[in-house]
């Protein structure tokens, strides 16, 4: 294993993006969030997608020099085309004009449409909060889940996250996760270390229980809670693909397949800002004590530490430095 620096990752991610047909702001905005994931061990959204990143970059299926285009359809809706670039550099050109919306309205969305995957959707959520204001985020993907009892894909792992600012400027909860028993991400990686994957996770193509992640990747991933997680995973279709302009779970293709059409996804975000109740602070206070009366108790997202340098597979850094230097 090698331990490389969040600056050398994120300098390093960024020179391979660009070497592959990015602009330089689109792939500081990527590289930027490929450390942090890294940062807090979430290998799923970090390195192990800068392969992808760069041969979709090179095959045109993720436009690198996309400039989004924000507009404000409402006073407090705003929606951003990402004109089929990179959804982190849509983010960051519409949250100025949203944060601004919710602080005048007191709550507003913010449509980010026609864009590449997210990754870590906690991510974006996150740097609302950090703004002080409370983040909730939907978006979609390919498909790979049926409806309870069935077999046939319709949506896909479709995550939810949402964050909540302490009102000093860090995070009282952080909460972000799939719709899923698990992210589609833990089974592609246990086929490729070939190890089975705990029952309940996914189905196989005939709609059966299966530990194989080669069948579960022609089968489809469980919701988790049932129909309860089925139902919030098409309600993030609905404001994913219904709100933003991006298509149906249905309709895209497989997120890392290197050709084929833009992933063409949807992010959709509600910002409300926590000052018009005058009550919130006192009561986000008395809950954060509640819910850490018993000893290792906490709120989502209290006591996560970032990693910096980070352990990095040397099979993976070497492949992330060969990009860099095509």
């Amino acid at each position: 294993m090698a331990h490389i620096s969040l600056k050398t990752i994120e300098e390093t991610t960024q020179a391979a993006l660009i070497a592959h047909g990015a602009d330089a702001f689109p792939a500081a905005e990527v590289a930027r969030a490929v450390a942090k994931a890294e940062a807090v061990g979430n290998k799923i959204c970090g390195l192990y997608y800068v392969e992808s990143y760069c041969q979709q970059l090179a095959s045109g299926r993720v436009k690198g020099k996309a400039v989004p285009v924000v507009n404000a359809r409402r006073s407090a809706a705003i929606h951003v085309d990402a004109g089929f670039g990179f959804a982190q550099p849509a983010f960051a050109y519409g949250l100025p004009v949203a944060l601004d919306a919710a602080r005048e309205a007191g709550v507003a969305t913010m449509a980010v449409g026609h864009a590449h995957t997210c990754t870590s959707l906690g991510y974006f959520t996150e740097q609302i909060a950090h703004a002080g204001l409370i983040g909730i985020g939907f978006t979609n993907a390919s498909p790979i889940v049926a409806a309870p009892g069935g077999k046939t894909r319709v949506i896909g792992t479709n995550p939810i996250a949402f964050s909540v600012p302490d009102g000093a400027g860090g995070i009282a909860m952080q909460f972000d996760q799939s719709t899923t028993t698990v992210a589609l991400g833990k089974i592609t990686m246990a086929k490729a270390a070939g190890r089975q994957i705990p029952e309940g996770w996914a189905v196989d193509a005939d709609g059966n229980p299966t530990t194989d992640p080669e069948a579960a990747l022609a089968g489809s991933l469980v919701s988790m809670g049932g129909y309860k997680g089925w139902g919030f995973g098409l309600m993030a279709e609905i404001l994913a693909a219904g709100m933003t302009g991006g298509i149906l779970s249905k309709d895209v293709k497989p997120l890392k397949a290197p050709e084929g059409a833009p992933h063409d996804l949807g992010q959709y975000y509600i910002i409300i800002d926590p000052s018009s109740s005058p009550e919130f602070g006192a009561r986000l206070e008395a809950l954060a004590a509640a819910a850490a009366t018993d000893e290792g108790a906490r709120m989502p997202g209290q006591n996560k530490m970032q990693s910096d340098p980070v352990e990095v597979d040397d099979a993976v850094w070497a492949l992330i430095e060969g990009f860099a230097k095509v």
